[in-house]
């Protein structure tokens, strides 16, 4: 898989730490470890996860960090033949970075310039609200990225554990027609932890371009309708939704099921660090377990492509590669 043209839509910068480097600069910071580093990944759930990403993106204090953690990444888009990506960070897991969004995206966008020079893959950002956030602070980001018009910025985006925080969709809708009308893609982590009703929110109210993970639409015939319909589509991450519980194992997983209904998918990785996981793992699981054939895995790598934030000239270069795959 690893010679199929494709992009990936929903990846987290937050989730491509390995483990010997959040050792390394832990003990540089003089930080404990929550566990041993050969027991560093292994999560007790969702709740666990999200506040194992606060420590690991607080250690990650200075430009340099930075920036080898964004060409790192690119490194890794390159050995699994991904062409470009989509790439969410949340502002509020990098502490050191508070207050500091403008030198933040510069360093990223440094090891992401860098990594290009040397021929990796392209990325673009997504900046994303946490479910958490005040509306007035989702306002406030969005006004901030609006005045940089930031090249690397490509969307809004808005993560998080549905489950503790509720439903948010109404308190970030003025912010998302504020990004809409900037001229900024909308993405929208939805249907997880929660069921169908927060990627209804995702699609009335957030306006939302793509949905990530999006799979507990499965449970509501009328929500994958509407998704089929208008061609929103989904940005899954199968192992992802296995580690953290989502499902109890692949033959329980959705997005066969979604995909035979006309809802577009994607597979991605998620946080492929912390949870042991790569895109060419991704389809080959998929392959196996659904039994899905060179032309199945060719539709769901041109929804990638097409699904993405992706320049119309990288889309054209990818697309073109898939044909001849």
């Amino acid at each position: 898989m690893t010679s199929l043209p494709k992009a990936e839509v929903h990846l987290h910068l937050e989730g491509c730490f390995e483990a010997a480097t959040i050792a390394q600069w832990a003990k540089a910071e003089g930080v404990t470890l929550p566990r041993p580093q050969e027991d560093l990944f292994k999560f007790s759930g969702l709740a666990d996860f999200l506040g194992f990403l606060d420590l690991a993106c607080g250690l990650a204090c200075t430009t340099e960090r930075l920036v080898a953690l964004s060409y790192g990444l690119s490194q890794r888009l390159a050995d699994n033949g991904t062409g470009y990506a989509d790439v969410i960070f949340n502002p509020t897991h990098w502490h050191a970075w508070h207050g500091r969004l403008g030198a933040m995206l510069d360093a990223m966008d440094a090891g992401f310039k860098a990594a290009e020079q040397d021929g990796l893959p392209s990325v673009g950002l997504c900046v994303s609200l946490l479910r958490t956030q005040s509306a007035d602070e989702a306002i406030e980001l969005v006004d901030a990225l609006r005045a940089s018009r930031h090249p690397r910025v490509v969307a809004l985006s808005v993560d998080g554990n549905e489950v503790t925080a509720g439903r948010t969709g109404p308190r970030f809708a003025d912010a998302f027609r504020r990004a809409g009308d900037a001229g900024l893609r909308r993405t929208v982590h939805a249907g997880e932890s929660s069921g169908p009703e927060g990627v209804w929110d995702a699609v009335n109210l957030l306006g939302a371009d793509r949905i990530d993970h999006g799979v507990r639409a499965i449970e509501d015939a009328a929500l994958v309708s509407l998704l089929a319909e208008r061609q929103i589509p989904l940005g899954i991450c199968p192992t992802s939704n296995l580690v953290l519980g989502v499902y109890p194992s692949i033959h329980e997983h959705p997005i066969e099921n979604l995909r035979a209904a006309g809802v577009r998918v994607s597979v991605n990785t998620d946080d492929p660090a912390l949870l042991g996981a790569s895109l060419v793992g991704e389809y080959a699981l998929c392959r196996q377990t659904f039994g899905w054939t060179d032309e199945v895995t060719r539709s769901v790598a041109r929804t990638s492509i097409e699904a993405s934030f992706a320049s119309a000239d990288v889309k054209t270069r990818l697309l073109q590669a898939l044909k001849a795959w």
